[in-house]
């Protein structure tokens, strides 16, 4: 190899170390994986419906279908990535600021998790599509991927703001408290939004829904 060639691949091999390098640091810096990609140590709850297997969280309804898995560690503010795939018409669900006891959607918070183009939820309400607060602040629609492929999303919570950003697209952004301030869109009590700690879990509802890449930073 010549040395105009050599180093011409240093340059490229340095561009290729810092560029790795300062986008681990970017996006990465202070998150820590939720999930060890073998096994469901740290979780607690139906361990059933849900299995490790191939890196990914797997909740299959013939172990159950239902059911919830919630972090064994409490959160208040922080930033949650992970990626999930749907099914066709699947339905799952992230709570936050949950305890391990009661529907996460009220005693905490549910952002809904959802294949918003199967043709049985053509009619639901506005809070009930993806990425909404359950019953209380809807989400934009038209940012999923085609059922099938990996979604990215990124949840931060400053209680008591929260945004949500699918697949770059920031889909909802508010204050749960502001915006239930005169009452709840479902027009029922959620004592959980007055939370601001809790566990993060999977709230299942009898669909198969893949997880991965579970990652967290405290704020």
């Amino acid at each position: 190899m010549t040395k105009h060639k050599t180093f011409l691949f240093f340059i490229a091999l340095m561009a290729v170390v810092f560029g790795t390098h300062a986008q681990n640091n970017s996006t990465e810096a202070g998150f820590t994986k939720l999930f060890n990609g073998t096994n469901l140590d740290g979780w607690v709850g139906n361990k059933e419906s849900y299995r490790a297997e191939n890196g990914m969280i797997i909740i299959d309804p013939q172990g159950g279908g239902g059911g919830n898995l919630y972090t064994e560690k409490e959160y208040g503010n922080f930033i949650l990535h992970f990626e999930f795939q749907l099914t066709p018409g699947a339905n799952n669900g992230l709570g936050i600021h949950a305890p391990l006891e009661g529907d996460a959607a009220y005693v905490g918070k549910e952002l809904q998790i959802l294949d918003n183009r199967a043709k049985k939820y053509a009619e639901l309400e506005v809070y009930q599509y993806h990425g909404s607060v359950y019953g209380v602040i809807p989400a934009r629609r038209g940012f999923l991927k085609p059922v099938g492929e990996w979604n990215q999303q990124t949840v931060i919570v400053n209680h008591p703001k929260i945004q949500v950003i699918l697949n770059g697209t920031t889909i909802l952004q508010g204050d749960y408290l502001e915006a239930s301030k005169e009452g709840t869109l479902d027009h029922k009590e959620h004592p959980g939004l007055a939370r601001s700690s809790g566990h993060i879990g999977f709230l299942g509802h009898g669909d198969v829904v893949h997880f991965r890449n579970i990652r967290i930073k405290e704020l």
